[in-house]
């Protein structure tokens, strides 16, 4: 490879990272191209990690032979088998010897010492590197701390010292277009994940002005969980978050499942939103939700029980109106929700769950605005004065639509 194949590829790398292009489709180009300037490069890997509740980080793969080798996420790396691969592996040894780079030259009598060097030599790879591309302290994003890659090829001759030049010196343009593509990732999982899909769009999109807000109609869900003060002070310590963690699991993908947005977890308590067109089809996501949600608590009361573990029921409110969404707070401390009226009383319906006890109530406007319900039958349970709100209202439960006898 020559420096005109170096900087034609650099100016790839660089072209890539500024459109934020995809991370794997910017491994695939990389590698393409280098076979295509003469490099035989025949297997490439990129590892970075990421900020994500689940998974640690993102891995690249690319294969000559297996096209379809591609991207794959995974978890923690400080458990079980896959702590021990790790620690078995060159990156390891790189981070742990603050070295940069580590060759192996195993079709040529180097050994091979390291976690998959073995599997590589039989599949006919005979020259192996590894490096690392390591990040500025200040450019850290959780573990996101440096670029891992390694490089192999099935070539008679190995790597030429013109191919091992060639990828120091555009492995680590690739870094960063890689990293580029990341770090856009992450935002958007980070804001989607603490604001909600919803929410966390309009916040990329700009929409970040103080006291900037725009009126909707909407559904509005509020849900806390049945008993939970009892149920926590009874609870050792390290079971409350487990606790939580699984209602609210239930809670927050019945709700996703069904279209609607959550806007924020209040101890116990979750508020959402239902958005659409028409307020009839927002009522029906809300009602969906509600019947997957009861589906899951379920099994979930069921696996607990079986467990010898605490069960509960979600108390839920529901209601429509016009609420104002977007930025509220201070200069330096925002929110992206909603307010008013009908968020109040959202909160004061689903509060009326323990005293009328049933699960679920729901008020006049949004009993009005949706379907029928189906295999339920929608039961007014009378009028009440809701704390703060002037005129009672007549709320509503569901209930299973008797059987008649045939």
């Amino acid at each position: 490879m020559d420096s005109g194949e170096i900087a034609r590829i650099s100016a790839w790398l660089t072209t890539q990272g500024l459109k934020g292009s995809d991370e794997m489709e910017i491994m695939r180009g990389f590698c393409e191209h280098l076979r295509e300037a003469g490099l035989p490069l025949d297997r490439g890997l990129a590892l970075i990690d990421t900020l994500h509740p689940v998974y640690e980080g993102r891995a690249f793969q690319w294969d000559s032979r297996e096209p379809g080798k591609g991207m794959f996420e995974y978890g923690p790396t400080n458990e079980g088998v896959s702590e021990e691969n790790w620690k078995r592996s060159p990156f390891y040894h790189l981070r742990e010897t603050n070295g940069n780079e580590l060759r192996r030259r195993i079709g040529f009598g180097d050994p091979t010492d390291f976690y998959a060097l073995d599997t590589l030599l039989a599949d006919g790879h005979r020259d192996y590197i590894a490096m690392i591309h390591r990040f500025s302290p200040d450019a850290h994003i959780g573990d996101m701390d440096c670029f891992y890659s390694h490089w192999t090829t099935a070539d008679e001759g190995g790597f030429s010292d013109q191919g091992v030049d060639a990828l120091r010196s555009l492995v680590p343009v690739l870094a960063l277009a890689i990293k580029a593509g990341s770090l856009s990732r992450v935002t958007r999982t980070i804001a989607e994940v603490y604001l909600g899909e919803d929410a966390a769009s309009h916040v990329l999109e700009g929409r970040i002005t103080r006291g900037k807000a725009e009126r909707i109609s909407a559904v509005l869900w509020f849900s806390d969980l049945q008993n939970y003060t009892r149920i926590t002070e009874s609870l050792a310590p390290d079971e409350i978050i487990p606790f939580l963690n699984d209602y609210a699991d239930a809670v927050i993908t019945s709700i996703h499942e069904a279209g609607g947005n959550v806007l924020k977890l209040i101890g116990d308590g979750t508020l959402a939103i239902f958005k659409a067109e028409e307020r009839e089809d927002a009522c029906r996501r809300a009602l969906d939700a509600e019947r997957r949600l009861r589906g899951k608590l379920a099994d979930l009361n069921a696996r607990r029980a079986m467990e010898g573990r605490p069960t509960t029921e979600v108390y839920l409110g529901l209601h429509i109106g016009d609420v104002f969404y977007g930025n509220i707070g201070s200069a330096d401390r925002l929110d992206f929700t909603v307010i008013g009226p009908a968020v109040n009383e959202v909160s004061r319906i689903a509060s009326l769950c323990r005293f009328v006890d049933r699960t679920v109530v729901m008020s006049s406007p949004f009993v009005a605005a949706a379907p029928p319900p189906g295999d339920r039958e929608v039961v007014s349970i009378g009028r009440y004065a809701l704390r703060g709100v002037k005129l009672a209202q007549e709320l509503f439960t569901l209930m299973p639509v008797p059987e008649t006898d045939v």
